[in-house]
């Protein structure tokens, strides 16, 4: 399963746990290249990335760059190290 898959699953779980969830991105510039997004910002669930409420504009983050998502205080998907 890949992060689309859990994130659309947490979505549509009933209660709506993606506004809860954090997102570690490759965001390069970023101290260590990483940046956490909160589930709330998340607009849209596209195919290929996740639309963002920024304070200036949208943001289209493509999957690939996600490293982490957590639900709950876990991990419930990481990427794999290539």
């Amino acid at each position: 399963m890949g992060p689309r898959e859990v994130l659309n699953k947490l979505r549509w779980s009933g209660t709506n746990e993606l506004q809860n969830v954090k997102i570690t991105i490759l965001h390069r510039g970023a101290p260590g290249d990483k940046r956490v997004i909160e589930g709330a910002e998340i607009l849209e669930l596209g195919r290929g990335f996740m639309r963002l409420a920024s304070p200036d504009e949208e943001v289209y983050i493509p999957y690939h760059r996600i490293l982490k998502i957590e639900a709950g205080g876990r991990a419930v998907w990481e990427k794999r190290a290539e």
